[in-house]
């Protein structure tokens, strides 16, 4: 489309030429090609500003603190956390040994602990044990039968699926014959000492974790890294435990006695 003033110029000519043997068509094509001649409109390209391009790439990743082991044992007492650990899994191994006994022999039996006055005695520290034959132990409590009512019930909550008959100071125990419910039984219990070390463990990891995200003299991204070490330790104390139970399963299922 044409402007006015082009318009208007197109007029004039016609006007200047009127008279002439040039015809108003004539006039009208020229002008036009003259117009066409000069370009009336420059296409214009729009870049995008550097600032705007790849602002994907630029987002800033969240900061990364390397804390060597010195430097965290000077804020959170790891030695004390590990150790506090540590006695969660000891209790878990120790249970193990005294009521998941597969077998009913004489060295189990032996080291059962036994209550009396408020101190544990093994078993062998109080009474003389034998075994009379493959079908049975006796043990012997002459010296100590103040204490029988103690030993029968620590025999009755061993694990061992044992039933002691007592006559006078002297107790009798039936080796019982293992069964596969008696060893799955074991297994329940063994899964049971585990959750219970498990849970032990996770309460100490999240008592230190509380008093760490109550500091407030150091930086959100430290104080973060600093629950992560934490966790990563029970974890490692988690991981243990849960081997020794499948350790101690396998054991359960695969012996034949």
């Amino acid at each position: 489309m044409f402007s006015l003033q082009k318009i208007g110029r197109v007029l004039s000519i016609f006007q200047h030429f009127n008279s002439s043997s040039i015809t108003r068509q004539e006039i009208i094509r020229t002008v036009i090609r003259k117009e066409f001649q000069s370009p009336l409109l420059q296409p214009t390209r729009y870049y995008a500003k550097g600032k705007d391009r790849g602002t994907k790439d630029k987002i800033k990743k969240p900061i990364k603190i390397d804390m060597n082991q010195e430097q965290l044992n000077s804020i959170v007492d790891t030695s004390k956390i590990k150790m506090q650990m540590e006695k969660k899994l000891a209790i878990m191994k120790d249970e193990f040994v005294r009521n998941l006994s597969l077998r009913s022999s004489t060295g189990a039996i032996e080291t059962l602990k036994v209550n009396a006055d408020g101190k544990e005695y093994e078993l062998q520290e109080i009474g003389q044990i034998i075994r009379k034959n493959p079908k049975t132990i006796v043990i012997n409590l002459l010296g100590f039968p103040q204490l029988i009512p103690e030993v029968l019930k620590t025999i009755n909550t061993s694990g061992m699926n044992l039933n002691p008959q007592q006559d006078g100071t002297t107790l009798y125990i039936p080796v019982p014959k293992i069964t596969k419910e008696h060893r799955e039984n074991l297994s329940k219990n063994a899964k049971a000492l585990f959750i219970k070390c498990r849970d032990g463990v996770k309460d100490i990891q999240n008592n230190h974790i509380r008093k760490i995200k109550a500091q407030k003299d150091i930086s959100i991204d430290l104080n973060r890294q600093i629950q992560n070490q934490i966790i990563a330790i029970a974890d490692e104390f988690i991981t243990d435990a849960e081997k020794l139970l499948h350790t101690k399963q396998n054991e359960l299922f695969a012996s034949k006695d």
